[in-house]
């Protein structure tokens, strides 16, 4: 089993900063997929970035510029720097790796942008 725990959320104001963290534990010898999502009130699941198994981190067009993913490999952590957030970014941030033939997603955290 692997278990996944964000932290990091929060209330901030358009144009603010936010850094996002997801650790994993349990069996977790051997992840190299991980990826964040977000989940707007009403709204659809929706990948943010992710870094694959080879390397190179992905974006969404909307976050692209704005938000950098990164990965600590010795503990098996996941990052999400986001700057200029804007009111557009409220959602609901979960972590998410696909790992022996199945998925695993955090609980999610909350980020709201709001003046």
């Amino acid at each position: 089993q692997v278990q996944l725990a964000e932290s990091g959320g929060g209330v901030v104001q358009p144009g603010g900063s936010l850094r996002l963290s997801c650790e994993a534990s349990g069996n977790i010898f051997g992840i190299n997929h991980m990826a964040w999502y977000r989940q707007a009130p009403g709204g659809q699941r929706e990948l943010v970035a992710r870094i694959p198994p080879g390397g190179g981190a992905q974006y969404a067009d909307s976050v692209k510029g704005r938000f950098t993913v990164s990965r600590d490999r010795s503990k098996v952590a996941m990052y999400l720097q986001m700057n200029s957030l804007n009111p557009e970014d409220t959602a609901t941030y979960y972590c998410w790796t696909f790992f022996r033939g199945r998925d695993y997603w955090g609980q999610g955290t909350q980020v709201t942008v709001s003046s």
